[in-house]
């Protein structure tokens, strides 16, 4: 890979997180779906090409769980607004739409713009649906 191609690369990473931020996620909701992009998307490719056997969709079901796993040990880290088990469960189903989203957009997208646009717009509804009353 030239170093161009890798330049490239980074300037479209960059572009993606802005225009990620740029749809004005509440900053907890942004923390979480980039963290899960980072560290669950590394940790479904590794443990998918090491023990992925059984196909799921677009990839392997190893992967995914691994996806969604470790999706539950980052929400179990990211700061909460009120501590809430209910803010647990939301970010799990997050995380779960994050491991499906990761799956399925092989081949025609690109997994780093659709993981945390669709972590976060999950996430922002379950907030809006299930504690309104919740300032983001």
């Amino acid at each position: 890979m030239t170093l161009a191609k890798k330049k490239s690369k980074w300037r479209f990473l960059c572009i993606y997180c802005c225009n990620a931020y740029s749809l004005d996620f509440p900053k907890i909701i942004f923390i979480t779906a980039f963290t899960m992009l980072i560290i669950c998307d590394i940790a479904a490719a590794l443990i998918g090409r090491r023990y992925g056997k059984h196909k799921f969709l677009a990839k392997s079901l190893e992967g995914t769980v691994a996806f969604f796993l470790f999706g539950i040990l980052v929400v179990a880290f990211t700061p909460k607004i009120d501590g809430l088990f209910l803010e647990f469960i939301i970010g799990a189903i997050g995380g779960a739409v994050g491991a499906i989203i990761e799956n399925v957009s092989y081949g025609w997208a690109d997994d780093n713009l659709t993981i945390p646009i669709s972590i976060g717009f999950t996430m922002w509804g379950l907030y809006y649906w299930l504690l309104p009353n919740l300032i983001l």
